[in-house]
């Protein structure tokens, strides 16, 4: 894994909710204070920042104080909006401690297929980025409900990082990374460390995973292979210690790196 060069400077994190969130179902503050603290270092070093970030729905469930995770869709909408506003108002509190300024982006699935909406949606990101803010971009839940009930953010923060022509994808989830077999399951299940190409066999090994967001293991192959096919690499990597992000930056071996397709 070479390290990234100095010209490297569009890196989109995806956070997923149980990265933020603890077992209870509520605010994970310390890790959310330390990613705000990460990227906050790594866009004073001149990277541009775009964070995808989950966790609308349980933030918003704990606030609501509703124990399970809601079975309706309207459940689960009203509870991202209530999500909504508590989870950018934790990340503006911490990202103001470093004078770093955030925007919010709510959009649909809709935006990446209208030509219209993909043109002024990519206008806005990178006017955003020159004026050195960091979009925070999740799927507008209380309105649509694709990513809310398929995908969890996963294949959304690919089509940002194609959307952008971002030069990494770095997804923060539960686990190390992919293994060779459900490391749940079994104990001898080795980390796969790099995968150079995303056949059938990857993607059976990733079905057996899951997590406590609607996205497993199977939803992040499919958005690593939306984004090494636009020339995008992709880390997948455990979000408990947020500092491993700067392994990345400087090429150590995090995680799974998906290698963009020759």
């Amino acid at each position: 894994m070479n390290e990234i060069d100095d010209e490297m400077k569009k890196i989109v994190i995806k956070v997923g909710t149980s990265t933020l969130t603890h077992k209870t179902g509520k605010t994970n503050i310390a890790r959310l204070a330390k990613i705000a603290s990460v990227l906050s270092d790594l866009h004073n070093m001149g990277h541009q920042i775009v964070l995808v970030s989950s966790g609308a729905v349980g933030i918003g469930c704990s606030k609501l104080g509703v124990l399970a995770k809601p079975d309706t869709t309207k459940e689960l909408q009203a509870a991202a909006a209530v999500g909504q506003c508590e989870l950018m108002f934790l990340y503006d509190k911490m990202f103001s401690e470093y004078s770093v300024v955030i925007s919010q982006l709510l959009i649909t699935s809709e935006a990446f297929s209208d030509k219209e909406e993909k043109k002024h949606l990519l206008d806005t990101v990178n006017q955003l980025l020159d004026y050195g803010s960091i979009p925070i971009v999740n799927e507008n839940d209380s309105v649509s409900v694709d990513e809310l009930l398929n995908g969890d953010n996963d294949c959304l923060s690919a089509r940002v990082a194609k959307l952008i022509g971002a030069d990494m994808l770095i997804m923060l989830t539960d686990t190390d990374g992919l293994y060779d077999s459900n490391p749940n399951e079994n104990e001898n299940a080795k980390l796969i460390s790099v995968v150079n190409e995303i056949t059938p066999d990857i993607k059976a090994i990733a079905g057996g995973a899951s997590e406590k967001g609607t996205g497993g293991f199977a939803t992040k192959v499919k958005a690593a292979q939306i984004a090494t096919d636009a020339g995008v690499k992709v880390v997948i990597m455990n979000g408990k210690k947020p500092t491993s992000i700067y392994k990345v930056m400087e090429g150590k071996p995090v995680g799974t790196l998906f290698e963009v397709k020759k």
